[in-house]
């Protein structure tokens, strides 16, 4: 979860509320919208699909959605979803004999057999140190050890003060957003409105009889005009079970999802565990990522996807917390088995556990010609430095860099002007590692229950870039998924406007994109179009 920066600062204490500008400000799918035109930095979709794609066929191309799960019955999605015409949804029968029962949309590898579903599992983080605690119970720093002894427990010392930093912080959150939040039901009680139906007036003629009720209603105060106090109210209500979640479960070494699922867990070449239930107890984050990709076009309800002629596959592995990597790769493996050709993965960990397996999975994938689209990550780090996994780097055993994925993409975030905050102040960057950038503040897109909801990340810029990928396959259905991948770095606009990135705790310095990414730019829809027409004709001859 990429939690709105002002809430996390609150729960630190640190500031008051900040405001991030008001969404009415903000153009109707902006993302899809021209800068020389309409003056965002959106990727210029409508313009390619009013001229240089006007008229023009195209073919459905498979996009696998590897996430928390899809609202596959969603207004605006159920048009431009997968089905696994060979098999049902509830027959119990495995009908076309891929091992995986009922999967009529998709698979779930969070699952179980019986229909449970994991929702909440711990930070990979936490997950080592369970496991590195009982190695290094007895061992402190004069004990002596070998090299490769004292190295592993130096690691080890790192993981731990970075867990209890992040223990310490989630603690404090929860305090704060806690206490913040009863106090702000306390005041909506005592107006008996619903939070949609609360005006500046309730909140401006409410007597206070507390100084905490005195602080809360400063916060709504400061808020009610950026998206009014029922935006405030969920804003709040969100950041409360953020931290909770943090301290109850990412952070819990006591608590253990995968008995849930019920797999030998260590056997990473498992394949055929979990359910059909795609959707799963949570699908706010897959079924945005989804419709940012592929939101029925120009149906005159919701919003417009970045491709237009595109099938969702949903494939759900991503619980409230890290991902686990037996199920990324099986994820990986199973969207490539059925016939996906570009995959959608806005999840990533700072720590993996069988690198092996993944990196044995992309390899497979790209085998099947599957172009393989990764969020960056919302840190406000350097992946160069501290990395993201998954990543496009194979790597032994001992971490060596063994060769590249070719037909990989790390997307980072940029917002709507050409200012100095064209970067996402949220977003991971890295001159090595992340190759392009793309909008991801201020995205409106599909949330279960035929609803719509704005959310930022670099969890939402890269199924735009993934979107335009699948536009790219679809009009000009002969390039290779490395192909796509060139097509879409040689094509990106690139601005010579200075942004900041984070330099450790308290400093920034200013750089260009060209100093924070492999291209320097962002993505740009009408220019990979242009180019795409280039590579065909280039292939013809």
């Amino acid at each position: 979860m990429n939690l709105k920066k002002s809430l996390y600062l609150i729960a630190l204490g640190s500031l008051p509320l900040i405001s991030f500008g008001q969404s009415d400000t903000i153009p109707a799918n902006w993302f899809n919208l021209d800068y020389k035109t309409d003056g965002v930095m959106g990727i210029s979709t409508e313009k390619t699909y009013k001229t240089l794609l006007k008229g023009r066929k195209s073919t459905p191309v498979i996009v696998g959605v590897l996430d928390g799960g899809v609202d596959v019955y969603h207004e605006d999605l159920k048009d431009v979803v997968w089905i696994n015409t060979k098999d049902s949804l509830a027959n119990g029968l495995d009908n076309d004999g891929n091992g995986y029962i009922n999967d009529k949309y998709g698979w779930n590898f969070i699952g179980n057999a019986d229909g449970k579903d994991v929702q909440f599992d711990n930070l990979e983080l936490t997950r080592q140190l369970r496991i590195l605690d009982k190695k290094f119970a007895n061992i402190t720093a004069a004990t002596e050890l070998n090299e490769a002894g004292r190295k592993a427990f130096t690691s080890y010392q790192k993981m731990l003060a970075k867990y209890k930093n992040k223990l310490e912080e989630a603690k404090m959150g929860q305090f704060s957003y806690d206490a913040l939040k009863r106090n702000i039901d306390a005041v909506v009680r005592e107006i008996g409105k619903k939070p949609e139906d609360i005006t500046q007036d309730d909140i401006d003629n409410f007597k206070a009889t507390t100084n905490t009720q005195r602080i809360a209603l400063g916060y709504a105060k400061d808020e009610i005009n950026n998206g009014g106090f029922a935006k405030f109210f969920d804003d709040i209500t969100e950041g409360a079970t953020y931290f909770n979640n943090q301290v109850d479960y990412h952070l819990n070494k006591a608590y253990d999802s995968r008995p849930i699922v019920g797999d030998n867990y260590e056997d990473a070449s498992e394949r055929h565990y979990g359910n059909a239930d795609v959707k799963g107890p949570d699908a706010l984050h897959g079924s945005h990522v989804a419709g940012i990709i592929g939101a029925k076009r120009n149906n005159n309800i919701g919003i417009n996807g970045v491709a237009d002629n595109v099938k969702i596959l949903t494939v759900r592995l991503v619980p409230d917390g890290d991902e686990r990597d037996k199920d990324v790769a099986n994820a990986i493996r199973y969207a490539a088995d059925n016939g996906a050709k570009v995959l959608n993965m806005s999840f990533g960990k700072s720590y993996a556990y069988n690198k092996q397996a993944v990196d044995d999975a992309i390899k497979y994938a790209e085998s099947k010609d599957v172009l393989l689209v990764h969020a960056a990550g919302n840190d406000s780090e350097d992946n160069d430095i501290e990395p993201n996994f998954p990543m496009k780097y194979y790597t032994d055993v001992k971490g060596d860099t063994t060769g590249v994925a070719n037909a990989w993409i790390t997307v980072g975030a940029t917002g709507l002007h050409l200012d100095n905050e064209l970067l996402a102040d949220f977003s991971n960057y890295g001159k090595k590692t992340v190759d392009v950038f793309a909008p991801g503040v201020h995205i409106n897109s599909t949330v279960p229950d035929s609803k719509y909801k704005e959310e930022q990340g670099t969890s939402m810029a890269a199924p735009v870039v993934a979107g335009l990928a699948a536009m790219i396959r679809s009009y000009y259905p002969n390039l290779s998924a490395v192909e796509t991948k060139q097509i879409i770095m040689e094509s990106v606009e690139k601005p010579n406007q200075l942004v900041q990135i984070k330099v450790g705790e308290d400093a920034s310095k200013t750089v260009r994109l060209a100093d924070i990414s492999v291209t320097g730019g962002i993505v740009n829809a009408y220019n990979a179009i242009i180019k795409a027409e280039e590579y065909t004709n280039k292939k013809k001859k």
